[in-house]
C-alpha cells in the first residue's frame, strides 16, 4: 500500500520465535493476522474521512486478469466525458486526478488480488484543495472492475473484505429430511440434503403397535446415524470451523444431540440447538437468523473473558498484570508478558512498536473492542494498553 496523507501499513518479516508446539507458532501467525487487518482498517479510517466539493473523488478497482491497457483505455475515455462536466473547478479536479490515476499505471503493478487506487481534490477547507492519492493492495481477490465517481472514495468493496468471515457448520433436521450445509462469513453453502425412510405415526395394519414402534424407533436411529455420518465427512473437513449449530423442532434435536451422533471433534464445538420450522435448504437461513445473538456475541464474549481475567488478577494479584505504556513496554524488553491486551482504538505506531516486541518474546497479542464496557474501561482507566504476565514480578 502507498499513498499521499495517509498512513502507510508496515510490511514486516516476523521474527521466529522458538516454539514449543503447533499452538504457539499458530498464535503468532494468528497475532500476525491481527495486525494486518488492524492496519488496513486503519488505512480505510482515514480513506473514510476524506471528502470533495463534488463528485470528484475517483476509485478504481483492478481485478488481476484485467488488462491494463483496457483499464488505461476507459480512463481515457471518461478523461473526455469529463469535458461535459458543466462546473470547471469539478471537471478540473476530475481531469487531474484521472490524469494521475493514467501516468501511476505506467509503472505501477498490480499483485495476485488486483489493485485499488484512489485518487482526487481533498478538502482542505479555506477554498483549498490538495490532489491526493492511495493505491491500495486488497487484502482478497478482486473479481470485478470498477470506476466510480463520487463525493467520497467507493470502500465498500474492501470494507467487506475485512470483515470477519469465520465458518459455522449448519445442520437441520426433523424425523422426516435434514440439511447439512457451512456459514462461511454471511454466504450460507447448502451442502448435503437426506431424506429418511422413518415411518410415519401410523401403522400398518396386521402390525402390532409395540413392534411397529421398535421398528420406527431403528429407523430414527439409523438416520440420526447418516446424519451423523455425512456431517463428519463435511464438517470434519472444514479449516478453522468456529462452532456448530443445530435447528430443528422439538424433541427430534435435543435427541440427536443428546444421542452422541455426532463426531466428539464436532459435538465439543456445539454452540447451540435452536427452533426451527423448515429443514430443507431455507431451514438454513432460518437457523442462522434464530442464532444471530449467539454469533455476534462470540468475538465479544472471548474480549470480555480475556478483560474479566486481566481485572481478577488486578484485584487479587496485581504482581501477574502491568498496564499502561511505560509499564507494559517494560514487562515485554524483559520477556515477562504471555498476553498483550491492546485496545482497538490505541494510536498505530504504538500498537506497531508493542506487537513487535510481542513477537520477540512469543506472546499473545490480542485487540480489545470499545463497543464492550471492558473495552471502554482498558482505554479509560489503564491507557488504551495492558499486559497478563508469565510469571509474577514485582515492582522494586
Amino acid at each position: 500500500m502507498a499513498g499521499h496523507g495517509l498512513p502507510k501499513p508496515v510490511t514486516r518479516v516476523r521474527t521466529p520465535v522458538a516454539a514449543s508446539n503447533f499452538k504457539e507458532k499458530f498464535d503468532q501467525i494468528w497475532d500476525m493476522e491481527q495486525i494486518k487487518k488492524y492496519d488496513f482498517r486503519k488505512v480505510l479510517e482515514e480513506l473514510r474521512k476524506k471528502s470533495g466539493r463534488g463528485t470528484e473523488l475517483v476509485s478504481v478497482y483492478i481485478p488481476p486478469d484485467k488488462q491494463l491497457s483496457d483499464v488505461t483505455s476507459h480512463l481515457r475515455s471518461e478523461h473526455g466525458q469529463a469535458m461535459n462536466i458543466k462546473s470547471k473547478t469539478t471537471r478540473t479536479n476530475v481531469q487531474s486526478a484521472l490524469e494521475s490515476i493514467l501516468s501511476k499505471l505506467k509503472y505501477v503493478r498490480g499483485g495476485e488480488n488486483g489493485l485499488v487506487i484512489f485518487c482526487g481534490a481533498i478538502d482542505k477547507g479555506g477554498d483549498r484543495t490538495d490532489i491526493e492519492t492511495a493505491i491500495v493492495e486488497p487484502p482478497a481477490k478482486l473479481f470485478s472492475y470498477i470506476y466510480h465517481c463520487d463525493s467520497s472514495f467507493f470502500l465498500e468493496p474492501l470494507e467487506e473484505m475485512i470483515e470477519e468471515k469465520e465458518k459455522y457448520g449448519l445442520i437441520v433436521l426433523d424425523r422426516r429430511e435434514a440439511t447439512i450445509g457451512i456459514l462461511n462469513g454471511e454466504v450460507v453453502e447448502a451442502m448435503k440434503h437426506l431424506t429418511s425412510s422413518v415411518p410415519g405415526k401410523m401403522r400398518k395394519g396386521g402390525q402390532s403397535a409395540s413392534r411397529f414402534q421398535r421398528l420406527r424407533e431403528i429407523a430414527i436411529d439409523d438416520f440420526y446415524k447418516r446424519i451423523g455420518k455425512h456431517a463428519s465427512q463435511i464438517l470434519l473437513q472444514v479449516e478453522d470451523l468456529s462452532g456448530i449449530l443445530i435447528g430443528g423442532p422439538s424433541p427430534t434435536k435435543e435427541e440427536f444431540v443428546k444421542g452422541s451422533y455426532l463426531h466428539y471433534e464436532l459435538q465439543n464445538k456445539l454452540l447451540g440447538e435452536f427452533d426451527v420450522a423448515y429443514t430443507d435448504e431455507s431451514g438454513l437461513y432460518e437457523l442462522v437468523d434464530a442464532a444471530e445473538e449467539v454469533l455476534e456475541g462470540l468475538d465479544l464474549m472471548r474480549e470480555k473473558k480475556l478483560m474479566a481475567r486481566f481485572m481478577k488478577l488486578v484485584a487479587n494479584d496485581e504482581t501477574m498484570v502491568a498496564y499502561g505504556e511505560k509499564e507494559v513496554r517494560r514487562k515485554l524488553e524483559i520477556g515477562a508478558v504471555d498476553t498483550l491486551l491492546i485496545s482497538a482504538e490505541l494510536e498505530s505506531e504504538l500498537v506497531h512498536e508493542l506487537v513487535e516486541k510481542a513477537e520477540v518474546i512469543g506472546a499473545d497479542v490480542e485487540f480489545i473492542s470499545v463497543e464492550i464496557e471492558e473495552g471502554s474501561q482498558l482505554k479509560r482507566a489503564f491507557g488504551g494498553v495492558a499486559a497478563i504476565l508469565r510469571y509474577k514480578y514485582k515492582t522494586r
